[in-house]
């Protein structure tokens, strides 16, 4: 029982223009947010004067920013893959003081890594961080189709109908949301497991989509992003990613 669909190809994106606190957090300095702070703290400046508005138009290559007195300069590419796990927030800081991934990343002497997509709080398993704003666009831009394969632990035994609908998919609220593969790896006496594979990730996707028919979700773990696999990263762990694996990534 495997339903798929297929999606066309789309060309590249072109680049757009950004903003002074964008260009701060795709330099890897800190978030946006923090960013966004910073300036309207008066704490950065360009080309040697104080700016006060985030979305001032900035070239980071042919303009100087310092951020506290010091130069900002684009620092060295970080790719980390990290297995999250259920009941932390990907998010810089909450404020509702949850976990967040970052205190598993705190004590690494890291740079600043935005998530390359996201996992809400109840879902776990493979999540890439980087530094690189361009990379991680390329993996989440809807526009390139990037596959994520996930292991679902269902409430219920799925009838052959149920999954073909998965594929046609349903409404909601304005989004369509649908598989593009749906397979059934093993069933107990009231529920079951699905390997679900999505080329784009809308909010709550596939919570939304099997709700939707009457399904509810016992556990959602990711365990790929194209053709790199969480493997064996123990939960709660991260590594970097190889020279070969950024690579492949980027050319999925």
């Amino acid at each position: 029982m495997t339903p798929s669909r297929t999606r066309p190809f789309a060309s590249a994106p072109t680049s757009p223009r950004f903003g002074l606190a964008r260009v701060l957090s795709k330099m890897g300095v800190c978030s946006r947010s923090q960013a966004e702070k910073a300036v309207r703290e008066g704490r950065v400046t360009v080309d040697g004067r104080v700016v006060l508005d985030p979305e001032r138009p900035t070239d980071p290559e042919r303009q100087r920013i310092g951020l506290d007195g010091a130069a900002v300069a684009a620092g060295k590419r970080v790719y980390l893959a990290l297995n999250k796990p259920r009941g932390t927030v990907v998010s810089a800081a909450d404020e509702r003081g949850r976990d967040t991934i970052y205190a598993l990343l705190a004590k690494a002497g890291l740079p600043w890594l935005g998530p390359v997509g996201r996992l809400d709080k109840a879902s776990e398993g493979l999540l890439l961080l980087s530094n690189d704003s361009i990379w991680a666009a390329r993996l989440t831009d809807p526009r390139y189709h990037v596959d994520k394969t996930y292991h679902v632990q269902i409430d219920s035994i799925p009838s052959q109908a149920a999954l073909e609908q998965m594929i046609v998919g349903i409404n909601a609220q304005g989004e369509h949301l649908a598989m593009k593969r749906v397979s059934v790896l093993r069933t107990g006496e009231k529920n079951a497991w699905l390997e679900v594979v999505l080329d784009e990730g809308r909010n709550r996707h596939i919570r939304r989509l099997l709700e939707a028919q009457g399904i509810g979700v016992l556990r959602l773990i990711r365990i790929a992003i194209g053709s790199f696999a969480l493997g064996d990263l123990a939960k709660g762990q991260w590594r970097h990613l190889s020279a070969e694996e950024v690579a492949s990534l980027q050319n999925h």
